[in-house]
């Protein structure tokens, strides 16, 4: 058969065998037979290959492992398959394939060891970029007119104006799902006129602004990372640096004081949609008239709960563009990392926003405003 290889054992005399391949010793006819030979008595006289047509650098690697294994010689080699035998000789290797599994009372700090090295580099990092921002930012100030206006509008309308749609829908649906669960709730107590209290203080105090700071890092903060990332692997950063050109003046910047502005906007529209959609479910579940509703909220909602979510908006608003400037200036090898990276921004930010909200609510509170 052509392409075949074959294989005979022939008795040397002496109470072992010689290991004799016929035909072509190549990658595609190897496969089939190698199983067969690593299964033979490892013992050997000889190998003649005298007979084998073609040979590849695979065949010469397993006939070198077969010679290597039954310590014996190669004979009948063609000066084609001695130049390939050479130059795997090196190559073969009977060490272990798998690494040596370590026990979990040594891989576990070994694990929270590399994760603390992790984050103290990433610290450091963090702490870097912070102060680049910073620098960026007095550079900006001394020199106004190298203030990028055009990059900051630009981004204001990625921001906030494309997603007011999405934050409006998501807003309005909130507003419905609180109204409707708070009245099945309050209505055991006989207290469904409570409903106008609890979708008025929670949309403007909590979920309107956090809500909507989770759509903006899933939303922006992913497409910061993924843009910046972009840049640098594509060497744009570089060439910017090249020219004379700060990316942090006309990358990040831009992005920050769109985010962290536009938040505030976003905000508050989210907690306006969300009252809305609360009345539209007292008009038609609870018999509270919709304008009436409206109205009931401006007596029963303080003012300091509206500061509480314009306050919280812009603090939110810088994290994710932090986190996502951040880590789309970290991207760097391969097209991979920008992926990773735009998760960790958006796995960060959302997480960041969460927690401070905590602080937030406590802090609120401890000072009157709960």
């Amino acid at each position: 058969m052509q392409g075949a290889l074959t294989y005979t054992l022939d008795d040397d005399g002496a109470g072992a065998s010689r290991l004799v391949l016929e035909g072509q010793l190549l990658v595609s006819s190897v496969g089939p037979v190698e199983a067969e030979l690593d299964a033979l008595d490892p013992k050997f006289s000889e190998i003649d290959i005298a007979a084998v047509d073609e040979i590849d650098t695979v065949g010469a690697w397993v006939v070198s492992r077969l010679a290597k294994r039954s310590d014996c010689p190669i004979t009948g080699a063609s000066d084609t398959a001695k130049h390939l035998l050479d130059a795997v000789a090196d190559t073969v290797s009977d060490g272990d394939l798998t690494p040596e599994h370590v026990p979990v009372w040594e891989r576990v700090p070994l694990l929270l060891g590399g994760k603390v090295y992790q984050a103290r580099s990433g610290f450091f990092g963090v702490v870097s970029f912070l102060g680049a921002i910073i620098l960026g930012f007095a550079n900006l100030a001394r020199h106004p007119s190298r203030v990028p206006i055009r990059a900051v509008v630009r981004q204001m309308e990625m921001v906030g104006v494309s997603a007011l749609p999405i934050i409006g829908l998501m807003s309005f649906l909130i507003g419905i799902v609180i109204a409707q669960q708070g009245a099945v709730q309050l209505s055991q107590f006989g207290a469904e006129t409570l409903t106008v209290n609890l979708v008025g203080r929670i949309t403007l105090r909590e979920l309107g602004v956090l809500m909507t700071a989770i759509m903006v890092a899933g939303r922006s903060g992913s497409a910061f990372a993924a843009q910046i990332g972009t840049m640098k692997l594509t060497e744009e950063v570089d060439a910017m640096r090249t020219i004379g050109i700060s990316p942090i003046e006309r990358l990040v910047i831009p992005r920050i004081i769109a985010c962290t502005f536009m938040m505030i906007i976003l905000g508050f529209y989210s907690s306006v949609v969300g009252i809305i959609g609360g009345a539209v479910i007292g008009q038609f579940a609870l018999g509270i008239p919709f304008f009436n509703f409206l109205e009931r909220i401006q007596e029963v909602v303080p003012l300091h709960d509206v500061w509480v979510g314009l306050v919280k908006a812009p603090v939110f608003g810088l994290i994710v563009a932090l986190a996502g400037c951040y880590h789309g200036m970290q991207v760097k090898g391969n097209s991979e990392e920008v992926g990773l990276r735009t998760t960790m921004a958006v796995v960060s930010a959302i997480f960041a926003v969460i927690v401070l909200d905590a602080f937030f609510a406590v802090f609120f509170t401890e000072v009157g405003w709960g």
